[in-house]
């Protein structure tokens, strides 16, 4: 009993300490589970008519990319299908800027500017992630937050379990009568809702974890017998010589060669090295709406020599049991491993993870006021 006391305690404090952290997180981790499948609804600029030619090469695309936004940083270029439009994407961290220019894969005419700064779903993301304070505040808050909230969760685990096991029936369903009060409606609300989602919380808030901290991404890969680097990296030349041939044009030689190589493949996005040291780095998408089986290919840009990578983000075949669990972590966090049916799973769980917070603090200012207005 004095152990109990102890953890219902550390529940409490804990859970008041952290609950308008947690609910605002769940909150928006619900509204995040389907942007994309709600952001392609409305890609109408992204279709286009195929034409019997070959599509626009890289140089060509990154030229024509680079003369609408002269002054920043392009990140890579994606090619879809066919009848898919080339999506051009800037990025870079320092002053920030994230847009992404698409265009006719045949004619190089421009179709559409994407701000991936501003809009319904960037504003979730940055709710998610740092509570729309500075970043360098916001992450530190919520990251501490969520691991204090794996705690609670197993400690309301430990409270749940009823001292007696005519009880139970009451713990594992709502039994509400006419004359059922609020507080009673409140605690079952507490208990059932929280008895039932508290291992799927667990799964979000831990690979949350995983995603916040390296440190913990690096653990968790080594506890499993990894023995790369637990992140991603991008290998530097291996040879100082060049080909024989315009060296501009490198990366379009590079690219006749892959679209030879996959011939079926959701996305191929080319990134431009940014260094003469840094090695070309190609990300190949190969099933729709998870990222854990995409392919990671590094080329030397002098002589397009395949490099093998150190880290656990190469070709997924040669991708150990550590490599997939780290791989598979994002698409387990968004429930995207499972499919529309595992992103509402984790939709539902988040849901129910944010009335936690809300049920928590009543059961706390009902028993108070209680006690005061005696």
């Amino acid at each position: 009993m004095r152990y109990r006391k102890i953890i219902f305690q550390l529940h409490k404090i804990v859970g008041l300490a952290t609950g308008i952290v947690v609910f605002l997180v769940a909150i928006t981790g619900c509204l995040w589970v389907f942007n994309e499948e709600i952001e392609n609804v409305s890609l109408a600029y992204k279709p286009i008519t195929p034409e019997n030619k070959p599509v626009l090469p890289p140089s060509k695309v990154k030229e024509i990319a680079q003369a609408i936004f002269p002054d920043h940083l392009i990140h890579g270029a994606a090619y879809s299908k066919p009848d898919e439009a080339i999506e051009v994407i800037f990025y870079q961290a320092e002053p920030e800027f994230y847009q992404s220019v698409f265009l006719d894969p045949y004619s190089g005419e421009l179709l559409h500017i994407k701000n991936h700064l501003s809009g319904f779903f960037p504003f979730v993301l940055r709710g998610h992630m740092y509570l729309w304070l500075p970043k360098e505040i916001g992450e530190h808050v919520v990251r501490i937050s969520v691991l204090l909230f794996i705690l609670i969760i197993l400690s309301g685990f430990f409270l749940w379990i009823p001292k007696r096991k005519k009880n139970l029936k009451q713990r594992l369903r709502f039994q509400w009568k006419k004359n059922t009060g609020w507080k009673r409606k409140n605690f079952d609300l507490h208990t059932i809702i929280g008895f039932y989602s508290c291992f799927l919380a667990l799964i979000l808030a831990f690979t949350g974890s995983v995603i916040a901290y390296t440190w913990l991404s690096s653990a968790v890969y080594k506890t499993m017998g990894g023995d790369k680097i637990a992140s991603f990296y991008i290998p530097e030349n291996i040879s100082k010589e060049k080909l024989p041939v315009q060296q501009e044009n490198t990366i379009d030689l590079l690219f006749e060669e892959l679209i030879s190589q996959f011939s079926e493949f959701e996305e191929l996005e080319l990134h431009y090295p940014h260094s003469e040291t840094e090695s070309i780095y190609v990300e190949v998408s190969n099933s729709y709406g998870t990222f854990y089986d995409n392919d990671f290919r590094f080329f030397d840009h002098n002589t397009l020599k395949e490099i093998e990578t150190s880290g656990i983000f190469g070709k997924y075949e040669n991708a150990d049991f550590a490599d997939h669990i780290i791989r598979m972590n994002y698409d387990i966090h968004i429930g995207a491993i499972g499919g529309i049916a595992g992103k509402l799973i984790a939709f539902l769980a988040s849901l129910m993870t944010a009335s936690l917070p809300v049920t928590g603090v009543l059961l706390w200012y009902g028993r108070t006021y209680k006690k005061k207005r005696k």
